[in-house]
């Protein structure tokens, strides 16, 4: 639908008018400021540069999961902008497409020319200030990859933010994709937790060391891990509870900032309201699927989140629900590609991946615990078999988070075999890393086992049964509480 000029500038001004209220309700409340999220502090610098005169990463895009505070990070851009730069008001457009498709059924283009050409009196081409458009729920429209490019071909001088949901990543295309900026968005890893919610700032060298300790297996970063461990002890003594019934709290419900000064009841209504808005409006921008099928891919949602860890057939899967094995594998692709859940697969040859079932894990834990908490099956903190169950999903949820953001490992798999180790993690070279999880006591002797079947030089244990990182012949043990900072 193409808007008549006139209306379209209208809309574009009352954006521009109403954006300073829309700002301060979304990045306060009870009248304190929100704190930042890691990934806000990414984009300040992409701002800062752009306004000292860098022009190269001037094409960002924010894909994520719904509930992850990318427009709180929007709006925080634009308060550093206005109140911190001193910008003027009418050099920066915040817009949600969602609203514009939705109650207007405008183009996400047509919207940008007139910001362009009708409030700044010029073309993209001649512009000779500085502008911003922060453009949030992009995935609304599906030319949006098409308009950054455009801009950024046309303008050194517009910086744009693209947000929306996970399928950011599947949407953009080739030549918009050489020229963009991902800075993803993932639930909140222990240290954004405790930074946030307990204003506790763990060791930051942290997260480096664990990466050489893991997928290096290197001695010095043993000792250098135990050091940052006495630092964080230290620093945990300010926390009113232990830091282990902390980190608890954070596994079972801390995944979500909008979570942080909700109580469990509250998050995970929160959280299952989030699962339902993902099936009525994401999902369907992926795929063309029969109004009725949202019953179905929820149905498929409950199954995954309210089964123990373990192997998920797509045949077994569509017979207990009475659909077709396509359909099943439709959704589960649709559902991975939202990023609400993803896929670890069974190591081995092409022809064991295709036989095999595949395990299924929740982006976050605080999913798994909402939906179980909604039907009654989990109450934090809950029985100590289903935090083992929250663990695993942990564990994998980082090492997924790490091959996303870091391509780091190569892949993850599960040990399909009888005994078999949590995941093996094939590194750059190709050597096989195995890892088992858990709470409470673990012994290493599953991790031996699979270190001498794929003759791998070590192996790693992660558990609460351990208060400190160490290595003992060639197997690492580490804390819960400290992989968790990863």
């Amino acid at each position: 639908m193409v808007l008549e000029k006139e209306f379209l500038v209208d809309y574009v001004l009352a954006k521009i008018r109403n954006a300073p209220k829309l700002s301060e309700d979304r990045i306060t409340r009870d009248g304190k400021q929100l704190s930042y999220r890691d990934g806000y502090y990414r984009i300040e610098g992409y701002v800062d540069e752009f306004l000292n005169g860098s022009k190269e990463n001037r094409f960002i895009i924010m894909p994520g999961l719904r509930g992850l505070g990318k427009t709180t990070i929007l709006f925080q851009i634009y308060d550093h902008l206005i109140n911190e730069k001193k910008i003027e008001q009418n050099r920066v457009l915040y817009l949600s497409v969602d609203e514009l498709r939705a109650y207007f059924g405008g183009r996400l283009i047509d919207v940008i020319d007139v910001f362009v050409n009708e409030i700044h009196g010029s073309s993209m081409v001649n512009l000779d200030e500085d502008v911003f458009i922060l453009v949030d729920e992009s995935h609304y429209d599906k030319n949006w990859s098409l308009v950054g490019k455009i801009i950024y071909d046309n303008s050194n001088n517009i910086f744009t933010i693209f947000t929306g949901s996970s399928a950011l990543n599947l949407e953009i295309n080739a030549d918009a994709a050489r020229r963009a900026r991902k800075e993803a968005i993932y639930p909140m890893n222990f240290s954004e937790y405790l930074t946030l919610k307990r204003g506790i700032q763990p060791p930051q060298e942290a997260s480096g060391f664990l990466l050489d300790l893991i997928f290096k297996g290197d001695k010095d970063s043993v000792e250098k891990m135990a050091k940052l461990e006495n630092e964080f002890l230290k620093e945990s003594v300010k926390l009113s509870k232990s830091l282990k019934k902390e980190w608890e709290n954070y596994l079972c419900c801390g995944g979500f900032p909008f979570g942080l000064n909700l109580d469990n009841i509250e998050l995970y209504e929160g959280i299952f309201d989030m699962v339902e808005k993902v099936i009525q409006k994401d999902i369907f921008i992926l795929q063309s699927f029969k109004t009725e099928t949202s019953s179905t891919i929820l149905n498929i949602i409950l199954f995954l989140a309210l089964q123990k860890s373990g192997e998920t057939s797509q045949a077994k899967l569509a017979k207990s629900l009475g659909v077709s094995s396509s359909s099943v594998k439709t959704i589960l692709d649709v559902l991975e590609k939202t990023h609400l859940i993803f896929s670890i697969l069974p190591y081995g040859s092409a022809g064991k991946i295709v036989r095999k079932s595949w395990k299924y894990y929740f982006l976050s834990p605080s999913l798994k615990a909402a939906i179980n908490f909604k039907f009654g099956r989990y109450a934090p903190p809950g029985d100590r078999n289903f935090l083992g169950v929250l663990t695993e999903n942990l564990v994998a949820s980082q090492f997924f988070k790490m091959k996303e953001t870091m391509h780091i490992p190569r892949g993850i798999f599960y040990d399909s075999q009888k005994g078999g180790v949590d995941f093996l993690l094939e590194n750059i070279d190709g050597t096989v890393i195995p890892v088992e999880v858990g709470v409470g006591n673990k012994n290493p002797k599953q991790v031996k086992k699979a270190m001498d079947k794929y003759k791998s030089g070590y192996g790693v244990l992660i558990s609460n049964a351990t208060m400190k990182t160490t290595k003992k012949k060639n197997v690492i043990y580490i804390p819960l509480n400290t992989f968790s900072l990863l």
